[in-house]
């Protein structure tokens, strides 16, 4: 790039205001999710009136659930992109409404130094832009995009499901116990959320709702220890797939990410290839503060894939091409919704031309 123009990297650190807690989410239908907190009222019945999707094509749904992301930036592209001929100040705008984007720093400079490369005193549109973008988020995403592979001899194959309060753990293994019924695997969960009385209530809720039995104990039961059972009574019933929930545990929370490592220390007693998974389920509302989770409990729980739902409620669906730049982590599912199924498996081109705004 030109000499002369303000480093990116200080640009980013210095000159703009974070993002965390910049947005509210708009109010959405209630759902089974651990988003609801203790003092709060549980409706058991919403898992069950959440709306099942129509004939809208997947892509179509990808589509309109990170509307509010590329919106943001299709925004963005068509206030910058009012020259025919990309100049320096373009390129300088353009890396600004990308980190804005939450697109991350190294995708930034990616993006920029191509269109530096290729068009720099040329004349460019508004859709040669578009196009880029989805190519170069594509090239950061595709490493990542690898479905969860099941283990069907490990019965169980184990899946420690792990993140914040309000992430979406419950709903998603509720989702994902669905799914992988419907691919012919029997299921068991485990109500490993024994902080809070409605966690283990909600579980049992999406439990009823997919056919799926649920392991469970009081509250405030000791959670490696439902863990240790819920294995025992999953090999005693020859099953496919354990799936154990854990408590919301902020990354930040020294004595409660020891508990979480306590329940995997109980599991490898039991079977030392145990978790075979563990699930990290990030909100996407939560912006900068994901890649922080991302961080932390891959140190503690051995986190070995992604996650990501909400990315329907937020502006900030650009996360998780920072996510998947910054930590290399397998992303195997995204939730763009409320309906069983609103958990897809991760398409990086999807995911690319969606948060671009281009067609299929």
């Amino acid at each position: 790039m030109a000499d002369g123009k303000p480093g990116l990297l200080k640009r980013f650190l210095g000159g703009k205001p974070g993002n965390e807690g910049a947005e509210t989410p708009p109010p959405v239908a209630p759902t089974p999710d651990d988003a609801t907190v203790a003092s709060a009222p549980h409706d058991a019945s919403a898992a069950s009136e959440a709306p099942e999707p129509g004939n809208t094509g997947w892509f179509s749904r990808l589509r309109a659930g990170l509307s509010r992301s590329s919106s943001q930036l299709g925004q963005s592209l068509t206030g910058i992109f009012t020259k025919k001929k990309l100049d320096q100040a373009m390129l300088d705008d353009l890396e600004d409404a990308l980190l804005q984007a939450d697109l991350g720093l190294e995708t930034a400079m990616a993006i920029t130094e191509t269109l530096a490369k290729d068009r720099f005193d040329k004349d460019i549109s508004v859709d040669e832009v578009r196009t880029v973008l989805a190519t170069e988020i594509g090239s950061v995403l595709q490493p990542v995009a690898k479905p969860l592979e099941i283990d069907r001899g490990a019965k169980p194959h184990v899946i420690l499901v792990v993140g914040v309060n309000g992430s979406g753990k419950t709903t998603t293994l509720g989702k994902l116990a669905h799914r992988f019924k419907a691919e012919g695997l029997s299921v068991m969960m485990a109500a490993g959320d024994t902080f809070r009385a409605a966690a283990i209530e909600q579980l049992k809720v999406w439990g009823e709702r997919t056919g799926t039995p649920v392991i469970a104990r009081d509250q405030g039961a000791d959670a490696s220890g439902l863990a240790f059972d819920a294995l025992n009574e999953a090999k005693t019933a020859n099953t496919d797939v354990l799936m154990i929930d854990t408590a919301g545990r902020l990354q930040n929370k020294t004595e409660l990410m020891a508990e979480l490592e306590k329940v995997v220390r109980v599991l490898k007693k039991q079977d030392p290839s145990a978790p075979h998974s563990v699930l990290l389920v990030l909100d996407a509302t939560t912006g900068q503060n994901a890649l922080q989770q991302a961080e932390i409990f891959g140190k503690i729980a051995g986190v070995t894939g992604l996650v990501m739902t909400k990315l329907d409620g937020t502006a900030k669906g650009g996360i998780l091409v920072a996510i998947a730049a910054k930590h290399k982590l397998p992303v195997h599912f995204i939730g763009v919704g409320e309906a069983l199924d609103d958990l897809q498996p991760f398409e990086a081109a999807d995911f690319a031309n969606a948060i671009a705004g281009l067609a299929e």
